[in-house]
């Protein structure tokens, strides 16, 4: 049987301002005290997964034990069709230290001109781990589908959201509103998956 979250504190296993407001957001209907990764001072972890629900199940089981609260984490990234399915788990790393996105983008762009630019399919996809101290994890995982445009477009959103066009849409993640992008995107796709396992009535 899944378990559910009954009360809070929960930690949001991130020290990503944007995604925090992201989960933050997703979370604030349910009525539990969030406290983020960076807040509290917590060490990221080597994130060695071989896949997204590795990676955040790593995360969170991190901010759990050093915690000692329920924990909430997401890895999400950007999976190009024509790139194999790249940046995917390293969507981050594509960034460099300190995180420099419009970078990311570029390399994105340039490696799909490299290859004559004709398949512009891509989804991002998100795992959301929720972990407890004693190690126990519900895991879920979303995405949403799309294309990528050049040059990328809009301020809003975070990473490669300006460019990124969601099936169905014309604007980029980076051009929505948040509300509008919260109601399609991968992280809520992958919310709404865990609301139903962990959050929502019993």
């Amino acid at each position: 049987m899944p378990r559910r979250l009954t009360q809070g504190p929960l930690v949001l296993a991130t020290h990503n301002p944007g995604k925090v407001r992201e989960v933050g957001a997703l979370i604030e209907p349910f009525g539990l005290e969030v406290r983020s990764a960076a807040e509290l001072g917590l060490i990221e972890p080597v994130e060695d997964g071989a896949d997204f629900a590795a990676n955040a199940e790593i995360k969170a089981r991190a901010a759990a034990a050093a915690s000692g609260l329920a924990a909430l984490a997401d890895d999400s990234g950007l999976a190009v069709a024509a790139l194999g399915g790249a940046p995917g788990i390293y969507s981050a790393r594509w960034a460099g230290e300190p995180r420099d996105f419009a970078r990311a983008m570029e390399r994105v762009h340039a490696e799909l001109e490299a290859l004559g630019g004709g398949d512009d399919r891509a989804k991002f996809v998100c795992a959301l781990a929720l972990c407890w101290p004693d190690g126990h994890c519900e895991t879920v995982e979303g995405e949403v589908r799309g294309r990528i445009t050049w040059p990328p477009r809009g301020e809003k959103g975070f990473g490669y959201d300006p460019m990124f066009i969601a099936d169905g849409e014309s604007l980029t993640f980076g051009e929505m509103d948040p509300d509008a992008k919260h109601a399609i995107s991968h992280r809520a796709d992958a919310f709404r998956k865990l609301v139903a396992r962990c959050l929502g009535p019993g």
